[in-house]
């Protein structure tokens, strides 16, 4: 009994263990690889499918890497504090965003597809986040697997095909699987509509809008 009971409590250590909080950062990219700096370790360099303390890197940018845990996937940038991750894996930080209105009233803020910057406005009479095809094509989101469906515009009616996209920053928020439309209307910006919007509270005041994460 003794002996069984020894061997539960050293697995539920073990459990235990397999959930701490941790964190990750990324020092630099070189040659090809991402530095991972993994709970205050030394920077790894660890290339696009290849692990570290159990964080898989995906995908790498500039200045970026998409990386995985075995329960949550999201981006690292170069000069960001490391993400910490909760015991359940999910990446603790803000759920709010600000942003001040521009010229004409809009408001225009650079957001992060799947791990690429993009130049978006916020569009209340958007029904999805919409993208161009050439954005779609710059930024490597794949969309023609998909049927299209016909989406009205300013400029009539154009195809569309609806994607889902992996990860959706704007400031510190990021969103998974955010439903989008790859329009081939050519558009200057990325239309932040409301399969984004719908993820937050709105409060606008003045030139000032605020959105607070509710899911």
């Amino acid at each position: 009994m003794k002996a069984a009971a020894l061997l539960l409590s050293l697995l539920t250590g073990l459990s235990s263990q397999a959930v701490l909080a941790q964190s990750v950062g990324l020092a630099g990219i070189l040659g090809g690889k991402a530095l991972l700096v993994v709970d205050g370790a030394p920077p790894k360099a660890v290339a696009a499918g290849e692990s570290y303390k159990g964080v898989k890197v995906l995908s790498m940018q500039a200045d970026a890497a998409l990386v995985e845990t075995d329960t949550h996937r999201f981006t690292v940038r170069l000069g960001e504090a490391p993400s910490g991750l909760s015991a359940e894996g999910s990446p603790t930080g803000a759920t709010r965003i600000v942003l001040t209105a521009g010229s004409g009233g809009h408001f225009f803020t650079t957001a992060q597809i799947n791990g690429a910057s993009v130049q978006s406005v916020v569009d209340t009479g958007a029904t999805a986040v919409s993208i161009s095809t050439s954005q779609a094509d710059l930024i490597g989101v794949k969309y023609r697997n998909s049927a299209p469906r016909l989406l009205s515009t300013a400029n009539g009616m154009v195809p569309a095909w609806p994607v889902k996209l992996h990860s959706l920053r704007v400031g510190d928020v990021t969103l998974y699987g955010v439903d989008a439309l790859v329009s081939s209307g050519e558009m200057p910006f990325v239309l932040l509509g409301n399969s984004f919007l719908g993820h937050f509270q709105m409060t606008r005041t003045n030139d000032q809008m605020v959105l607070e994460k509710r899911y």
